[in-house]
């Protein structure tokens, strides 16, 4: 069959799931009032479900006040039985994959169940409604005449009584259905590589020949992956390999610091850009508009949704609400009940919504990830954007960068250190520094309160990175790959530290 009829069809049967979004799109609380007695229906045979009677469950008021908001560690107890074989704790189906997923300088790992449920009606359903909005935004799409380039983890599954283990998107490759295959590059031989920088060059070598119309990964990686294509073939742009790319498809985190160097890989007017929010824990939200900075909150995919708002997140008066409750423009911190068994699961990511009708938000940060030490409340996307502010005024471009605090000392003052690695540095760093101080004094009043006449907070300190201090930061402690991010921000040095102990030792 032509390709061009392929790309018709597709695109078709992609556009008849829009009437199903537009449904929940108009009964939001609804959907997702009706969804979670559908889990508590489904879970209460098992050992949890006997647990907590999900059988006499009849009100959210009651499943808010009898269940209580669980982080990973209390729940391993359970999800270590079910990795050794033992089924029905807290999801009747058997669950037999597991995505492997640690913080970046935490060695203690996660193995987060994924059930049949979650890949079919999560996963693989958010990775065709990504198609569905897509398409139906963009009727002149070519997307099918060529091939998706995906860029995911870097570890093969692992096998252990009888259940498997590994990144998520190892998990996603190994079930993918064959018409994925079909339309994807590299392989999956090449995508279940362990060796990150073998597979880099095998991912090169394999793409390079493929007519690709369309990109998917985390920017920071995909950006590695990109420049050693342009390295390799000596190209100045990237649609001189492969003139039909239209779209990219991005998430884990922020684009902001990122964009204006992807406009230099892709240098047309008319190319894509779509944002997605996914984790191993499931995928939550998609950019349905072109050229929108919002994503929309993704309802019937076995989610129940709760926020904790950060101003009572973690105290004695902390408070949850449903969707239904949430308001514009606040930062919460998300709990999740899934159809894997994952039971008012707090993820560790915040969010804001900027719209209630539909539904959509902006990924802010990290429950964890954010520095709060002198009450200035500095969140990871103030710093995303000050970081691509800067950029674009000084002409310059970052690859990473962490933030820690300079804590007061007798009669110094406090500070915030940073850590920049440049692919391309600034001509004058002091007025980076400048823009990247004002841009967030005018995001953030509390910062700007504590910086005023340097009251609490003294200027900031940027050191310059040395070429590749990030990667061997990664390489060193085993995390190289595409699921693996920096810590942007943190309440304290240890990250920092490590990052400038290696600086120093590089430069004798």
């Amino acid at each position: 069959m032509p390709l061009p009829i392929i790309n018709s069809i597709a695109s078709w049967i992609l556009k008849k799931r829009i009437h199903q979004i537009e449904l929940f799109m108009k009964y939001p609380n609804e959907v997702q009032e009706e969804l979670l007695f559908s889990l508590l229906k489904t879970a209460e045979n098992t050992v949890v479900g006997r647990q907590y009677d999900f059988n006499s469950i009849t009100h959210y008021n009651v499943f808010s006040e009898r269940i209580p908001i669980s982080s990973y560690e209390d729940l391993e107890p359970m999800i270590d039985q079910t990795r050794k074989g033992m089924q029905n704790i807290f999801w009747p189906t058997s669950i037999k994959w597991f995505a492997k997923s640690s913080g970046t300088t935490n060695a203690k790992s996660k193995f987060i169940p994924v059930s049949n449920e979650a890949l079919e009606n999560c996963h693989y359903k958010a990775s065709k409604d990504l198609l569905s909005l897509y398409l139906n935004n963009n009727e002149d799409s070519q997307l099918f005449v060529g091939k998706s380039l995906r860029l995911g983890g870097s570890k093969e599954l692992y096998e252990d009584n009888n259940t498997f283990f590994g990144d998520l998107s190892a998990i996603l490759i190994d079930n993918m259905p064959i018409w994925a295959e079909f339309s994807s590059t590299p392989s999956n031989r090449v995508s279940l590589m362990g060796d990150w920088e073998i597979k880099l060059m095998a991912i090169v070598q394999e793409t390079i020949y493929e007519d690709v119309t369309s990109l998917a990964g985390v920017p920071s990686w995909m950006m590695v992956l990109l420049n050693k294509v342009l390295e390799e073939t000596g190209k100045t742009n990237l649609l001189e390999i492969w003139p039909n790319a239209e779209v990219y498809f991005h998430g884990g985190v922020s684009f902001d610091p990122y964009r204006e160097q992807y406009k230099k890989l892709f240098p047309k007017s008319d190319f894509n850009y779509y944002e997605i929010y996914n984790a191993s824990e499931g995928f939550f939200a998609i950019q349905d508009l072109n050229n929108s900075n919002d994503l929309l909150l993704m309802l019937d995919y076995g989610i129940f949704y709760e926020f904790i708002p950060m101003e009572t997140f973690g105290t004695a008066n902390q408070k949850v609400v449903r969707l239904a409750d949430v308001e514009l423009f606040k930062n919460y911190a998300v709990v999740i009940t899934t159809n894997s068994g994952l039971w008012r699961y707090l993820i560790g990511d915040t969010v804001r919504f900027t719209s209630l009708n539909p539904h959509r938000i902006r990924v802010t940060g990290r429950t964890k990830h954010f520095i709060n030490v002198f009450g200035e409340e500095l969140i990871v996307e103030n710093t995303d954007k000050a970081i691509a502010k800067a950029c674009l005024e000084t002409d310059s471009e970052v690859v990473d960068y962490t933030v820690a605090p300079v804590f007061m000392e007798g009669k110094k003052k406090g500070a915030h250190e940073w850590i920049i690695e440049f692919r391309k540095p600034p001509e004058n760093i002091g007025y980076f520094r400048k823009i990247v101080d004002d841009t967030l004094q005018s995001l953030n009043s509390d910062y700007e309160a504590k910086r005023r006449n340097n009251m609490t907070l003294n200027p900031l300190v940027i050191n310059v990175a040395r070429p590749q201090l990030f990667y061997d930061w990664l390489k060193e402690k085993d995390k190289l790959g595409g699921q693996h991010k920096i810590p942007r921000l943190s309440n304290e040095r240890t990250y920092l530290e490590q990052l400038l102990r290696m600086q120093y030792v590089a430069q004798g």
